[in-house]
């Protein structure tokens, strides 16, 4: 049965296709016959229990700098979509939850994936404390003198936003860094709420792995390898992917996140593993399908469209 597809998404024009899963997932939706529509965020209007949209007709290409055509833009009621794909990129600010309200309203009459509400319920830095045992020594805060005692127990640590997003503002800060007190300064004066303090684990050099789930899953994964003299290793920040299986360890945590993923509705969720750590769960945008296929595993795109077709035929 061919669907009709919206994408909320970052305009289609602005994205680097060789790294991006949704368009990897709008090649695959286009390939099995679906209609695919497309739209930013700030296109949404909703009018008691009705939303409604100006979405424009795309189609794509695997093809650098000539991805995609668009069509008339057309003014449409969201309940006459079958999927609507939630793939705009952070940052998980009042816009984005706003459109996560706006969403519910035809969720699940129309398929919203992944859920507006359980992504609203989910900030990637704060649901992942769900499995506290799995990660490593994780503070919430920007309380001064507790972070000073969790510096004091753990000695190097790496201070973050709590809605960061990309590896932008990660700092690592070792126990005898003179520049901790001027960072402190500055996320204070940057950063209204809470941060991320965790223990520094020094095997990031060899990786962070990303794992995709799909329904509860394990469907692929990717080590990203930091650049030379940097500590992120987010492939936007210059990580680059390498080819990789899941130890033992990283099983056991797909294997406890898994049931908790797909009870939220949750079907599409990329997991960031460093030395056999969980660090964060994404449910908002995850990347990383692109890169599996890329380096010979699995085709993810279709795996989630297997999922996405059973359950829009009810």
């Amino acid at each position: 049965m061919a669907l009709k597809v919206a994408v909320q998404m970052d305009h289609i024009k602005t994205i680097n296709i060789a790294g991006d899963s949704a368009f990897a997932m709008m090649l695959e939706a286009q390939s099995r016959g679906h209609t695919l529509y497309h739209y930013t965020p700030d296109r949404l209007a909703m009018r008691g229990s009705d939303v409604f949209c100006a979405v424009e007709p795309v189609s794509v290409r695997d093809e650098k700098d000539n991805h995609f055509t668009l069509g008339e833009r057309q003014r449409v009621n969201m309940r006459d979509m079958d999927v609507v794909l939630m793939r705009q990129d952070p940052p998980f600010d009042l816009a984005y939850i706003a459109a996560t309200h706006m969403l519910d309203k035809i969720h699940p009459d129309t398929l919203v994936v992944n859920d507006p509400t359980e992504v609203r319920n989910a900030p990637e830095k704060l649901f992942v404390t769900e499995f506290a045992d799995l990660m490593p020594p994780t503070l919430i805060t920007k309380d001064r003198a507790e972070i000073d005692l969790f510096r004091q127990e753990f000695g190097d640590i790496v201070m973050k936003p709590l809605f960061g997003h990309g590896g932008a503002a990660v700092f690592r800060i070792t126990a005898d860094d003179l520049n901790y007190g001027s960072l402190y300064d500055f996320f204070d004066a940057t950063f209204r709420e809470p941060w991320v303090i965790q223990q520094f684990l020094p095997n990031v050099k060899h990786g962070d792995k990303r794992i995709l789930l799909v329904d509860g899953e394990f469907a692929g994964a990717v080590n990203r390898v930091p650049a030379a003299g940097d500590l992120r290793s987010n492939m936007v920040r210059g990580g680059a992917p390498t080819d990789s299986d899941l130890t033992e360890r990283e099983r056991e945590i797909c294997a406890r996140l898994g049931p908790t993923l797909k009870a939220k509705g949750l079907i599409l969720v990329g997991i960031d593993v460093i030395d056999g750590m969980l660090t964060e769960i994404n449910v908002t945008a995850p990347t990383g399908i692109r890169a599996i296929q890329k380096l010979g595993g699995p085709d993810v795109a279709k795996m989630v469209w297997d999922v996405l077709e059973q359950k829009a035929a009810g």
